[in-house]
């Protein structure tokens, strides 16, 4: 009989990733998807369009993480062997300017989840998205499992909620509810508002003509960044586990904003050049002198996380995951499938 898994935030790009690793291993999956007048299904719709897997092993359910009955409702449904709670406001400039909505997203709603397996009575395990933004102003370099953590957006605020609503419901109900404390994840899937698309796509766009420049906030930030695929199946090794816990996954590897930049257009074949100062800065092209990439304050956190870089040897020694995918050859995936997206289109 097929293990049966219930992805909240199935429309994402990990949820998009983690439905396909699922369903290649034979599991039924049901997703929650919020209403919305737009459609935003784009990344399953593969799956959803194809009839076999529609009809017997993916189902989808309307739903929302600030709406107990509706989750109750599908968690009772469709009675889970494993939960992953992927939904989120996960946008971290967003959440100062909604930091209520993002904390009853993420911070009360893994609560609501994990209060209605408790009630429901239900016998499932339960993976809950945790992030590297925990760790905000860090402690210690790199960051593990045993790291303080101190937030600084409301993004990560609502996500710490979340971190320990996890562990306490596991040490007080005996639940299996495991963290997965991931790293910055990419892919040619990643939103379109995130930093590391609006490089690859603003690349695309101003190398065929179609853009002007490239306009960004503090390219100094540090980041670990490693390929979504490989995290999804991260996950998925957290909740096979003997017993739940919580885990780092991660490169052990950081790179700038600006070093994503330079790589971008290296792909290219373009090399940048700097010029100038904090908001005055320039990208300017080696080729042709034209500045491609500038500065805007707007763009700046009002309190900026610095440095994030994970050591994910926890991961290896328990689960045995380990990344596989570098730097290089990330924004080399991403660049090259923007460039050829946006060129397909263009020339429509």
């Amino acid at each position: 009989m097929s293990k049966v898994a219930l992805i909240t935030g199935v429309t994402g790009q990990d949820g998009s990733y983690l439905a396909e690793l699922l369903l290649n291993k034979g599991y039924v999956v049901h997703g929650v998807v919020r209403r919305s007048s737009t459609f935003n299904r784009e990344r399953i719709e593969h799956l959803y369009l194809d009839e076999s897997i529609r009809e017997q092993s993916f189902h989808l359910h309307y739903g929302d993480l600030t709406d107990s009955s509706s989750l109750n409702r599908i968690i009772e449904k469709s009675e889970p062997d494993e939960i992953y709670n992927l939904a989120a406001q996960s946008h971290v400039h967003v959440s100062f300017q909604m930091p209520e909505y993002t904390t009853e997203t993420d911070a009360v709603g893994t609560l609501r989840i994990l209060d209605g397996i408790k009630e429901l009575g239900i016998k499932t395990k339960f993976y809950q998205a945790s992030t590297s933004e925990l760790f905000g102003k860090v402690q210690e370099i790199p960051q593990t499992e045993t790291t303080p953590f101190y937030p600084r957006n409301p993004y990560a605020n609502a996500k710490l909620f979340s971190y320990w609503t996890t562990v306490n419901y596991r040490e007080a109900y005996n639940l299996f509810a495991s963290n997965g404390i991931l790293f910055n994840h990419e892919s040619e899937r990643r939103g379109e508002s995130f930093v590391t698309r609006k490089i690859t796509m603003g690349v695309a766009r101003v190398l065929l003509g179609l853009q002007d420049r490239i306009i960004l906030g503090n390219i100094d930030a540090k980041r670990d960044w490693g390929y979504a695929p490989e995290y999804c199946e991260g996950m998925w090794m957290m909740l096979q586990a003997a017993e739940p816990d919580d885990f780092v996954l991660a490169t052990n590897e950081t790179h700038t904003v600006r070093e994503f930049i330079e790589e971008a257009f290296s792909v290219l074949g373009e090399n940048i050049i700097w010029q100038g100062e904090n908001e005055n800065e320039l990208g300017v092209l080696y080729s042709n002198g034209k500045t491609v990439v500038s500065i805007d304050k707007r763009y700046y956190r009002p309190t900026e996380v610095d440095l994030l870089i994970g050591n994910p040897e926890k991961a290896a020694r328990i689960l045995g995951w380990k990344p596989k995918t570098n730097f290089k050859q990330l924004v080399k995936l991403m660049t090259l499938s923007d460039y050829t997206k946006t060129k397909t289109i263009s020339h429509l």
